[in-house]
């Protein structure tokens, strides 16, 4: 089993070394070629739309089918954006693998970023989440399960072989979200 890590900016070490904590198999992906043979693939936060311009139409449409085809995604922050089916003041998707809508920035500017512990389903509790002007959930479709909400904003959802959260468990010394989405690795490989 190996778990991608999108290394096209963000916190890509933070999430390599999450996954080596629980002993699992990495790689960095920056090309399509990269993509070959993954189990999962996490995309990590950033900026979404820098994201989206460093990674080309053919790279971007690559996710989209392998999203469709069943591999496990986890998006964080930027990454649950990319992967998000709506967002708000932007005409279209860029990966569009959950049915959910996302408002950018949500949680103020970089100035109003902060640490709190979250009650996450499936997880457990006191779950520590980052939040650097973090993205919310404001619309979700019926297939969608809310998995955590922080001050009345949904902040974590899963749909089949999808996982976002609007925080970076990454930047944290708790693996359990990391845990949860290779949990979810290996039901699909099995």
């Amino acid at each position: 089993m190996i778990v991608g890590v999108l290394a096209l900016q963000g916190a890509v070490r933070e999430h390599v070394a999450s996954l080596n904590r629980l002993d699992v198999e990495s790689r960095v992906v920056k090309t399509e070629t990269d993509l070959e043979g993954l189990s999962g693939l996490i995309l990590p936060g950033g900026e979404s739309t820098a994201i989206s311009l460093l990674a080309n139409d053919g790279f971007l449409n690559r996710l989209k089918e392998l999203a469709r085809s069943g591999l496990p995604m986890f998006g964080t922050c930027a990454g649950m954006i990319l992967l998000a089916t709506g967002i708000e003041g932007r005409d279209s998707e860029y990966i569009g693998a959950i049915d959910i809508t996302v408002s950018r920035n949500a949680s103020g500017r970089q100035v109003d970023s902060f640490e709190t512990v979250l009650d996450v389903e499936g997880i457990g509790k006191s779950v520590p989440a980052v939040f650097i002007r973090a993205p919310y959930i404001t619309s979700h479709g019926p297939n969608v399960r809310l998995l955590a909400s922080h001050e009345g904003w949904l902040v974590m959802a899963r749909q089949e072989n999808i996982v976002v959260a609007s925080f970076h468990p990454e930047l944290t010394e708790d693996t359990r979200v990391h845990k949860y989405f290779v949990e979810m690795v290996k039901a699909t490989a099995s």
